[in-house]
């Protein structure tokens, strides 16, 4: 193996652009809450993951997988993009309005997935302040198709432009609703356990300290984030974050993210992608 390999996109890409910003974790979260809104996306999570007894755990596993796939060696992406696609194979879920039994890796729902985390990774660094021109946006969504083929996406099929990311949107939404499902894990997702070291002794068993007014503050511009579809069928679910506010609060988020010392802004893949992306330089030069 090449110990040098840049992985399926490098320095140059406008992928390692967006995802260098420490405010993605921003976008995750409002790909969850846009996520939901799916009714067999739903069902296939509800019904095949313990998210609501591991709720940290699972976000850790997703955000690996996606700094491996964004800044592993190609053969750490493919082999973390094989491990998925085996997974999902075994899963089955019960659709909440027909009964039908569907699979998790049902391509429709993972181009869902896919485009729900891509749009929201790349607009919510946009709208956070990072300089993108429309072509730089475009291009991230051409590049996010290699990733959609790593689990199991031909990427012919999924949108590759601003433009074609807004017809899939038309097209879905009337598949989309809020459901009982959706309702509740979008409280959950405002509102999870706060793991223990974070946690303050609460009274009357409700946990208000400062941890979690600070998640409800980042939740809330999550939502406030959302496209105004979105937020017309969650309605007056979640804090009453705007769109203006939202973009403000995620804005001034990112600025105090760039304070930050560098070993906390960069995961260790990162870095180990950047000192991989530096030797390489150093032995062309």
């Amino acid at each position: 193996m090449d110990s040098d390999d840049l992985g399926l996109f490098g320095p140059g890409s406008v992928t390692w652009k967006v995802h260098g910003e420490p405010i993605l974790f921003v976008a995750g979260l409002r790909s969850l809450y846009l996520q939901a809104l799916h009714p067999r996306a739903m069902a296939g999570v509800a019904q095949n993951s313990n998210y609501r007894t591991d709720a940290w755990g699972r976000l850790i596993r997703t955000a690996t997988y996606v700094a491996t796939t964004i800044y592993g060696t190609t053969a750490e992406a493919e082999a973390a993009g094989q491990r998925l696609r085996t997974l999902h194979a075994r899963m089955r879920a019960t659709d909440p309005f027909t009964g039908e039994e569907f699979r998790v890796d049902d391509p429709e729902l993972l181009r869902w997935v896919h485009v729900a985390e891509v749009e929201s990774f790349v607009s919510t660094a946009r709208r956070a302040g990072l300089a993108l021109t429309d072509a730089e946006v475009d291009g991230y969504y051409t590049e996010q198709r290699r990733a959609a083929a790593l689990v199991g996406l031909s990427p012919t099929e999924v949108p590759g432009t601003a433009d074609e990311v807004d017809d899939y949107y038309r097209q879905v939404r009337g598949d989309l609703r809020m459901t009982k499902e959706a309702a509740e894990t979008a409280l959950f997702l405002t509102a999870p356990p706060i793991p223990w070291k974070l946690s303050l002794p609460a009274r009357l068993g409700v946990d208000l300290g400062p941890p979690r007014w600070a998640y409800l503050g980042i939740a809330g511009t999550a939502l406030g984030l959302l496209p105004a579809w979105a937020r017309r069928l969650y309605g007056g679910l979640g804090l009453p974050t705007t769109a203006l506010s939202a973009d403000l609060s995620v804005r001034a988020l990112r600025l105090a993210l760039a304070a930050l010392p560098r070993r906390y802004r960069e995961g260790p893949r990162q870095q180990a992608a950047k000192e991989r992306a530096a030797r390489r330089t150093a032995a062309a030069g």
